[in-house]
Order: structure tokens, then C-alpha cells, then sequence
């Protein structure tokens, strides 16, 4: 049976290619119409505007047209450098993106091993939908909330006012504080998603090796340590490397919600600074070539990332 399958699977590799893409479309012609709305909003929404992108290699000017601009080279590129506010834009990128990604592999793992030792499946459950509940909230949604509670005369100004007698203080325009307040809200908004994803590893593991563990005289840390974590450890892997190649994503929707100027010097991102400098002030070129450039290091992160995550951990999607 099996001869006879590998041997048909050879006489198609065989087959000319044109005529096995036609014998496919014949089989399976119902799910490409299915695929076919989605198909051409990804080329209209997502391909043919990457025509744009030659605006990063010229002095654009609208009234001129991507055909009638200077073309420049690499003179934009140059400049993302010498620019102390894109320099900085990067700098902020890439400290605050780290700390999402650290924190958010380490916090939903403590969560889920702790969240694993509750019994009580009403409780469980309960404790699972609430912290899983702001993964659907947007960050619009959010930011008006973190602004009624660290604003000026939100609940933690009364509060500090009341028991220490402090000042109220302007968190989110402070400059020093700023950074943390993103990364604390991003882990608040996403640990539960992460926090889903172990509990299900958890799930899967063999429960005959912890009742190996108890016979050998293995408590529950024991158990913890030398049982559920070397388990989940491929997923956390798979996790870790994945996140990779989101180093250069520091989450624009939270950041153009929660910053203003007085925050530009730890705040500001690479994303929004394309989206003030394209946009706003209308240098289009230098704002195309800084979005290039980051697309370009997130695309090798990429690469490299699922090369780590097939390589420690078996995971691959091509």
C-alpha cells in the first residue's frame, strides 16, 4: 500500500508543473473562489501599494508625482542617523519593545503555573475570563481608561493625595515615567492571551509523569520544577523565538494614544515618528525610508526567528 502510494506521489512530481496546478485548481476550485475576495483586497490593500516605497530613494514632491521627484539614492537613509530624533525614535523602539517581549514570556508563564494549582475549576475559569477579557479591549478604549485613572484628578491622584498628602501627579506627560506605564498597560492588556496558550501546554502533558514524580516523593514545587516547566518548555521556546521578530514593534496604536509632545524624547517610536513625519509634516520620503528601513531588520528578525524556533523546537510553517 504504502509502495504503491509513494509511487503515485513520484509520477506527480513528474507531471509537468502547469499541468499539476491545473489538475489542483480542477479539484480544489471551490475553496479559491472561497480565497478569491480575500486574494484581491490583499493585492489592492497590501501589494500594489508597495509601489510606493520608491518615494524612500527620492525627494518626493506631490505636485511632481513619484515620476516627476529627484530620485536621491540612499541620501534618506543616511539621514535616519544623523536625525537625533529618529536616532532617539529607534533607541525607544527597541528599549520598549524588549520589555514588552520579556515581560510578556515571563508574566504569563508565572500566571499559568500558579492558575494550574487551582483546583476549583469555578474559580479557575473565572480568574481565566477576567484576565483574559482586556485582550479584547482596544487600545482607544484603554488609553481613555488610564487617562480617567492616572489623570490629574483620576483614582490614583485622590488616593496619593489622600494617604500621603502628595502633589497630584501628570503621569502620562512625564517623560521618566512614560516607558513604564506602556509596558505595564501592554502587559495587563495581553498576559491573559499568553497566559491561555501555557495552560493549554499544561494540559497536554502526560499526567502518568507526575504520578511519577509523587511516588519518587516529588511535592508540588518539585512537581512544578521538574515536570511542568522542561514540558511547556518548547512552547515557551517557540513563544520566545517567534517574538523576535516584533522587536521593532512597539505597538503604535497604544503609543499614538497615550503620548504627546511632552513625552517624544522616551515615547516617541519608530511608527509614529513615520506617521508625524510623513503625515503631519510632510516629508514623505524620509518618513517612507525610516518605515523601509524597519520593515527591512523586522523581515530578517523574522527570518531568523523561525529559523530558531524550527532548530530548538521543531516549529515550522513553510
Amino acid at each position: 500500500m504504502s509502495r504503491n502510494n509513494t509511487d503515485k506521489s513520484l509520477q506527480r512530481n513528474k507531471q509537468p508543473l502547469a499541468q499539476r496546478v491545473k489538475k489542483e485548481v480542477q479539484h480544489s476550485w471551490p475553496m479559491y473562489i472561497m480565497l478569491l475576495p480575500a486574494i484581491i483586497l490583499a493585492l489592492i490593500f497590501c501589494y500594489a501599494p508597495m509601489g510606493g516605497l520608491i518615494m524612500a530613494f527620492q525627494n518626493y514632491k506631490p505636485w511632481l508625482g513619484i515620476t516627476g521627484s529627484e530620485f536621491v539614492g540612499l541620501d534618506n537613509f543616511k539621514q535616519i542617523f544623523e536625525f537625533k530624533e529618529s536616532y532617539q525614535a529607534i533607541i525607544n523602539t527597541f528599549i520598549i519593545a524588549v520589555s514588552k517581549m520579556v515581560l510578556g514570556l515571563i508574566f504569563p508563564i508565572i500566571i499559568a503555573l500558579l492558575l494550574n494549582e487551582v483546583h476549583n475549576m469555578g474559580l479557575k475559569k473565572g480568574i481565566q475570563t477576567l484576565v483574559y477579557l482586556p485582550h479584547f479591549l482596544s487600545w482607544v478604549t484603554v488609553a481613555g481608561m488610564l487617562r480617567d485613572i492616572l489623570g490629574m484628578d483620576g483614582i490614583v491622584n485622590m488616593f496619593l493625595s489622600k494617604a500621603f498628602g502628595m502633589n497630584p501627579i501628570f503621569f502620562l506627560g512625564n517623560a521618566g515615567m512614560f516607558r513604564q506605564i506602556v509596558v505595564i498597560s501592554d502587559l495587563w492588556k495581553g498576559f491573559g492571551f499568553g497566559m491561555i496558550v501555557y495552560l493549554a501546554a499544561i494540559s497536554n502533558i502526560d499526567q502518568s509523569l507526575y504520578e511519577a514524580a509523587q511516588i519518587d516523593g516529588a511535592g508540588r514545587w518539585k512537581q512544578t520544577l521538574y515536570v511542568t516547566i522542561p514540558c511547556i518548555l518548547p512552547m515557551v521556546i517557540v513563544m520566545a523565538t517567534l517574538s523576535l521578530g516584533n522587536v521593532l514593534n512597539a505597538g503604535f496604536d497604544q503609543i499614538f494614544n497615550l503620548y504627546s509632545p511632552l513625552t517624544y524624547s522616551t515615547g516617541d517610536i519608530i511608527d509614529t515618528y513615520v506617521y508625524r513625519q510623513s503625515l503631519v509634516n510632510g516629508q514623505y520620503s524620509f518618513g517612507t525610508a525610516v518605515g523601509l528601513f524597519k520593515s527591512g531588520v523586522s523581515l530578517f528578525l523574522t527570518a531568523v526567528a523561525y529559523k530558531l524556533a524550527y532548530k530548538f523546537a521543531g516549529y515550522r510553517i513553510f
